[in-house]
């Protein structure tokens, strides 16, 4: 059924607390989670969560972002939004599991990468570009499921690759609505209205081709949720992991020159 919310509705809905999140997703998705640390340069973003996991039996590496539950682990994780630790994170366990033949699976939440001054001091912009191109050559699938907020190059580095999917309650935006009626009327209480502008409905996403599906969600069951994803990740990473590393690249090339 299609999503009858308005998209500032949808926005509203995306940024919601009651919104399924991380730790339920990886808990009730995947088996034997084993999460990795550290992005081998001496830090450790905890906005970012990954690791190595088991779906339907089959080995994948895992990476998230977390808002966190507490108000403390909201404020040590940015409420989400990574640092480029976090990033260099997700590539060196991107790039581990194409070395070992696992399929990686992504799921972002983040209104943005941390735009702190410390974040642009230690490389934001390079990182994110390094995740772009690095993980656009990935040979090993490439999972993303957008479950909440999808914000700018903080959202796309995590999602680069083969497939992409929405819940119906998130979006998608190279910024965020109040951002861009700032930049374009100077007044960010018209957020409403920049959301209709900029077509911040996963359906909308669908018509243009940027994603390859919306996936039902049910705030009140977050099991449900779960069952809807798994069936879409299991169908998707048999028809993906078929394919050789040449295939692969060559679709991805294409899926992304098409718009």
């Amino acid at each position: 059924m299609a999503n009858s919310k308005t998209p500032a509705q949808v926005v509203v809905a995306a940024r919601s607390q009651a919104k399924i999140t991380t730790p339920e997703l990886i808990e009730h998705l995947f088996d034997d989670f084993f999460e990795l640390h550290g992005d081998r340069q001496g830090s450790d973003d905890p906005a970012i969560v990954g690791g190595l996991a088991r779906f339907c039996g089959r080995p994948v590496t895992v990476v998230a972002t977390d808002k966190g539950k507490t108000p403390k682990q909201r404020v040590a994780k940015h409420f989400g939004s990574p640092e480029p630790a976090g990033y260099r994170k997700l590539l060196r366990l991107a790039k581990q599991a194409e070395k070992f033949g696992r399929p990686v699976v992504t799921f972002v939440n983040t209104a943005g990468a941390y735009p702190g001054r410390s974040a642009e001091e230690q490389g934001q912009g390079e990182a994110l570009a390094r995740c772009l191109l690095e993980l656009g050559q990935l040979e090993v699938p490439l999972i993303t499921f957008i479950f909440g907020e999808g914000g700018s190059g903080g959202a796309l580095a995590m999602a680069c690759g083969d497939r992409v999917y929405m819940l119906e309650d998130s979006m998608y935006s190279v910024l965020s609505p109040e951002g861009f009626a700032s930049i374009l009327w100077k007044d960010s209480q018209r957020a409403d209205e920049a959301a209709e502008v900029m077509q911040l409905t996963p359906e909308a996403l669908l018509e243009h081709g940027a994603i390859e599906g919306v996936i039902a969600e049910d705030e009140n069951d977050h099991l449900a949720t779960v069952a809807a994803i798994k069936a879409v990740l299991k169908r998707d990473l048999e028809l993906l992991v078929k394919k050789d590393p040449t295939e692969l690249l060559a679709e991805r090339y294409e899926r992304f020159r098409k718009f």
